[in-house]
């Protein structure tokens, strides 16, 4: 196990934590959580763990992808305390709770998959009649080798509302809180970026760690800014 929390005492941390805790909406208490995160620098390959090497359970709030940010944020607001981050990190990132490569969720779409209860699909329910349905076979590209080698692909629809459809009532339909994965139209992937939504009065942001030169750091970004030029929405609603 490795255990960074960047600026942070566990003491404030527990503090954030305890106080999301009080909030029933479960949009708004990422909404809180996530904000505390704004700067984090952006780092990649920051888990430990492949075919030839030994998964170890990592958190590290110094540095992180847009995807670790989501399972930061995620495990966060299922705890009631920091000394419950690491057994929720642990069912938030891992199949069953199995510390392991293969175990590891390796694709947005997987929270969907096998969180049940947690995470749902709302792709369908904010972009109704707008949608459209992909069948891939995640991790398998058109040449047939694998994007993360020691990981069976697996086929399953993706469904996306195209980011030509994403009209007012699409936009009234997002909630705070939504996790948001843009649609990749590569095969053998369903998302290339994942961030979160955050709605501020009438604007709408995406929340998210960005990779972007001028940036590298975790921002808020106009959601309909950033959506420009992009294939497509998928939206996973916390329960």
């Amino acid at each position: 196990m490795r255990i960074n929390i960047g600026r942070w005492t566990e003491d404030e941390l527990d503090r954030i934590i305890r106080e999301a805790a009080k909030i029933a909406d479960a949009g708004e208490r990422i909404a809180l959580i996530s904000e505390k995160f704004l700067g984090v620098a952006y780092q990649e390959n920051t888990l430990i763990g492949d075919q030839h090497t030994g998964e170890e359970l990592v958190i590290d709030l110094g540095g992180m992808d847009c995807f670790t940010f989501l399972d930061y944020i995620e495990a966060m607001r299922l705890s009631r305390s920091f000394s419950d981050v690491l057994d929720r990190l642990k069912q938030v990132r891992y199949r069953g709770g199995l510390i392991s490569y293969r175990s590891r969720n390796h694709f947005f779409t997987d929270w969907a998959e096998y969180r049940h209860g947690l995470i749902s699909d709302a792709t369908e329910e904010i972009g109704p009649g707008k949608v459209k349905k992909v069948q891939k076979t995640l991790n398998r590209k058109d040449d047939e080798t694998l994007f993360l080698n020691g990981i069976e692909p697996v086929d399953r629809t993706i469904t996306f509302v195209p980011a030509d459809e994403i009209n007012e009532a699409v936009l009234q339909s997002l909630k705070t809180g939504d996790y948001a994965g843009i649609y990749s139209e590569q095969v053998g992937l369903d998302v290339s970026h994942v961030g979160i939504i955050i709605r501020t009065g009438a604007s709408l942001f995406l929340r998210h760690a960005s990779s972007s030169r001028n940036l590298r750091k975790t921002v808020d970004q106009d959601f309909m800014q950033y959506m420009k030029g992009k294939p497509g929405l998928v939206v996973l609603r916390p329960v």
